[in-house]
């Protein structure tokens, strides 16, 4: 079996990380500064569904998985990028992707 090497994914820094979110006003930074949430409701839960069927798309094809939540009509957003310990430029690039599906 075939193993990558692991590259090490840079974490914004605070400067990169305020300039990325004034870009996306409809996410929040967590109290940790490690992540950021967005809140979605939609008319019903098949729309929340098929919503996050297409962000599954965008995200499997990034490597970058959401952690999510859904009640119903509900969908919560939190993205982190685990191997660099914080917010990543991988965040900021699915939170944009999120939003082209909304905005």
């Amino acid at each position: 079996m075939e193993t990558r090497a692991a590259m090490a994914i840079p974490q914004l820094t605070p400067a990169e990380r305020d300039t990325a979110l004034a870009r996306l006003p409809h996410w929040t930074l967590t109290p940790d500064a490690l992540a950021i949430t967005r809140t979605l409701r939609f008319g019903d839960f098949a729309q929340a569904f098929g919503f996050m069927a297409r962000v599954a798309i965008v995200a499997e094809k990034a490597d970058h998985h959401p952690e999510w939540f859904n009640v119903y009509n509900r969908v919560e957003i939190r993205l982190t990028t685990h191997d660099a310990g914080g917010l990543s430029q991988r965040d900021i690039a699915l939170a944009k992707a999120i939003d082209g599906f909304i905005d």
